[in-house]
Formats: C-alpha cells, structure tokens, sequence
C-alpha cells in the first residue's frame, strides 16, 4: 500500500507553482459566482433564442397569411427568375466593386488633402481653407445623385476629354460626394489630437509636413477608423447609383433582367449581392467599434 504520508507530500507539490509558492485557487464564494454567471448566461440564451424564434414565427404568419402573399411572392420571390438573372447581375457587381475600390483610394487622397488644408494655420492659407470649406460645404449639401447627373451628363457635354465609360464619370461623382464627408471626419480625427504632440514634433526639429504624417496622422487615423468604416459600408451602397448614368452595373442589369422577365425578383437579387458585400465591413466595423471602446473604458475600470 502506498505511504500516506508520501501521498500527502505529493499533493502539496502538485499545489504549489513553480517558484514552490503555493499556486492560487478560487474561493468558494468565487466559484458560485462564475456558477451563477454560467447559469444566468445560459437562461439569457435561452430567452433571447425563444423570443427570436415567436418574432420571426410571428413575422412570417404575418406575411404568410397576408391576402397579397401569392402575388408578391410570384413577383418578387421567384426562384427560376432568380437563377437565370443571377449571371448578369453578378457580371454587372463585379463593375459596382471596380468603381468601388477606386472610388475609395480617390476618396482617401482628396479628403486628406481637404482636411489638411482646413488644418493650415496662418493667414495667408486664408483661401486654401476658404475653399476647403466651401466644396466641403457645396459637395456635403447635394444629393448624391444630382452630383451624378451633373458630372455625367454635364462634363461630357463640354468636350473637354474624349469619350470615355459613364462608370468613369460616376467613379469621379462618387469621390467628390464622399471625399466632403470624410474629410470632416479626417479633420475631427486631426483637431482630437492634443496640441502638446505638435509642439513637442517641432521641438525636435520636424517641419509641418513631417510633424502632420509622423506624429499627428497617425493618431488621428486611429481616432476615427469607425467613422471612417462606416462611410465605406454607405459607400458600396451608394455605388449602385451610378446606373442613373446608363452603366451596366448590378443594379442596371436587374433592371433589364426584370424588363425581360416581368418580374421583380432581379431586384431582390441584387439587393442580397449588396447586403452580402457590405456584411464583412458591418461586422468588421462593429468590432473595431467594440475593440476601441473597451480599450478606452479599460481605464475606468477600479
């Protein structure tokens, strides 16, 4: 038989961490909390489960029993229409996120430059900041799509430049529109900074210029990444507007493919293909959201 007395030396070994302390274990009153935790999260699964499924049944007895349901389904929930527009509507996407991710990188560089010279100091860069303000001001108030209107069947008309894809000139509406609100949010991210961190760059001998994309950018960036996310998620919707200007994108298409079929189902279609392009970024934004919020409530914390 094994010694009790060795049994008991093992067991207070195995105890103890390895710098031969005695390593920590939960109280008693410690582990009914973390019981009592477990318990209370998995009744509030259970209700948030139970709710959801007498919403949704709720919802879709609604529409179900509806007297209009045959026909709407008929029209807008048509699986063999769905199929046979699905190829164009994916051909005309593949456009939408062309324009998109052009539009983006313009919208960057121009809203940078708008912030910064809403930034100058001194008043000799009075009209650089004068006329910041005013296409901030011009581009913020117009609606999207009489910007579309203008620039793509204005320009044009000029004969200034060769022909070239209505895409192009949306791609040019899109990073006028959105570069006036992102450089709002850009020049907020720029103005959060404290102005300790300027004059301790210049103290060490850093000019404007170094001192904007070393010390202060950089900060600011980080300051306003949500808000610059969710700018982007409205812009890949926004992107289906520029079929106002005859461009054969997503949109457009479900457009002719509903004409072909007398069917509205193409527009369901497209819709899904933008709601499923843009829900990466939601999630994504929505936890950069959370990320930075713990971070700064992380401080608080007693």
């Amino acid at each position: 038989m094994p010694d009790p007395t060795s049994t008991h030396a093992a067991r207070d070994r195995d105890d103890r961490g390895p710098s031969g302390a005695p390593a920590w274990q939960p109280s008693e009153r410690e582990l009914a909390r973390r019981t009592f935790r477990r318990r209370q999260t998995r009744r509030s699964v259970l209700i948030s489960a139970g709710s959801t499924i007498v919403f949704a049944g709720l919802l879709v007895w609604g529409l179900v029993g509806s007297p209009g349901w045959a026909k709407v389904r008929a029209s807008f929930f048509d699986l063999d229409v769905a199929i046979a527009s699905l190829p164009r509507i994916l051909e005309g996407l593949w456009l939408n996120i062309q324009v998109l991710v052009v539009a983006s990188i313009g919208v960057v560089i121009v809203a940078l430059l708008l912030a910064t010279l809403r930034t100058l100091r001194g008043p000799v860069f009075f009209p650089l900041r004068a006329l910041a303000a005013g296409y901030t001001d011009l581009f913020r108030g117009m609606p999207l799509i009489i910007v579309l209107y203008l620039v793509g069947f204005g320009i044009p008309g000029l004969d200034f430049f060769p022909r070239v894809p209505v895409a192009v000139w949306g791609t040019v509406a899109l990073i006028l529109t959105y570069s006036a609100y992102v450089s709002e949010v850009f020049r907020a991210g720029i103005e959060a900074v404290h102005p300790s961190q300027r004059l301790a760059a210049r103290s060490l001998g850093l000019g404007h210029g170094q001192t904007m994309r070393r010390v202060v950018l950089p900060q600011a960036l980080r300051k306003v990444t949500p808000a610059l996310m969710n700018d982007f998620v409205a812009m890949q919707k926004d992107v289906g507007l520029i079929s106002v200007l005859g461009a054969i994108d997503a949109v457009r298409a479900a457009q002719i493919e509903s004409a072909h079929f007398y069917n509205f189902t193409p527009y369901v279609v497209a819709g899904l293909l933008f709601v499923l392009l843009a829900w990466p970024m939601i999630r994504l934004t929505d936890w950069v959201s959370a990320r930075m919020r713990g971070r700064e409530q992380a401080g608080s914390i007693v």
